[in-house]
């Protein structure tokens, strides 16, 4: 039985798998649609499957505006030579493309979305490039800035991606500024962006924490509970400071804090900037990797 080429556009969208793949199953189908879809099942999907359950925790963390919305994405792959492939690479480029276009609401959504100049959801472009590439390949997070000045920045070629959201008053350019802040959260990586962030939960962990240390330190254990709670005040300051990405010391002058850095780098420019927010994703981050025994394997293999 004969196919034409919409036959072999109809069986991709029908299951995700790529062209060729398509091609090929429908070929061994003598143009079945049934059968080729089955054949696919059997060995496209079947292989795109067993790929999904091997751990991805390389691929690329991505931060670009696009349109001035501003854009970080994370996808990953199972290793670091996949994640500089310039195929997956522009996969990435593409998906942040579609969350500046689609507005996803979450994961869900974006992977529901039509990818970027095709007929495809992101989920079958997302098949495609594990059958293309051979790896299990994962969108898993995103975030979208519409609103503000947007500045991006991508360290060592996409292990940490990150906007930075900035308040611009006047006819500036606040480029400058937000790269120098972003720079700034992905070296430090600060648990909030202002100590006014910090949750009431937080400062009784560290004051607990901070009054059992004094409780078992010899030089401090006997001094009165009034003592230690101003020491403790002293050091909730020094929390901030270490925490909190507005009062850190500014990395490039240590004679300020990054507040103070924006205050008067946007003064200086003839205008006013205020930090609103910003996202730092590091690619894997969170993710438990495997851990390769190579002595236990060969040894398993010879038994």
């Amino acid at each position: 039985m004969a196919f034409t080429a919409k036959d072999v556009k109809t069986l991709r969208e029908m299951t995700g798998v790529g062209m060729m793949d398509c091609k090929k199953a429908l070929t061994e189908s003598d143009g079945d649609m049934d059968k080729a879809v089955e054949y696919l099942r059997e060995k496209g999907l079947a292989a795109a499957q067993k790929k999904a359950g091997r751990i991805a925790a390389e691929g690329m963390a991505y931060a670009a505006v696009i349109d001035g919305i501003g854009v970080a994405v994370e996808v990953n792959a199972e290793t670091d030579f996949v994640g500089k492939n310039e195929k997956f690479v522009d996969f990435v480029k593409g998906v942040a493309a579609t969350v500046a276009k689609c507005a996803p609401a979450d994961l869900d959504a974006l992977m529901n979305c039509k990818y970027m100049d095709t007929d495809l959801t992101v989920t079958q472009q997302q098949q495609e490039m594990v059958l293309v590439i051979g790896e299990n390949i994962q969108v898993r997070r995103f975030e979208r800035f519409a609103e503000g000045f947007n500045v991006p920045y991508i360290h060592a070629g996409g292990k940490i991606g990150v906007i930075v959201n900035l308040s611009v008053e006047g006819d500036i350019d606040a480029t400058d500024i937000g790269k120098d802040v972003a720079m700034q959260i992905a070296a430090l990586n600060p648990r909030f962006w202002d100590k006014s962030l910090v949750t009431q939960e937080v400062l009784d962990e560290e004051k607990k924490i901070m009054l059992a240390q004094m409780d078992n330190d010899p030089k401090m254990a006997s001094k009165p509970l009034q003592v230690k709670e101003k020491i403790v005040v002293g050091k909730l300051n020094k929390f901030y400071t270490e925490n909190c990405l507005l009062q850190q010391e500014f990395v490039k002058d240590n004679d300020m804090t990054v507040e103070q850095y924006i205050n008067s780098a946007a003064k200086a420019l003839g205008g006013k900037v205020v930090f609103n927010k910003a996202v730092r994703f590091e690619k894997g981050e969170g993710i438990e990797k495997k851990q390769e025994n190579f002595a236990e394997e060969i040894a398993n293999m010879v038994k």
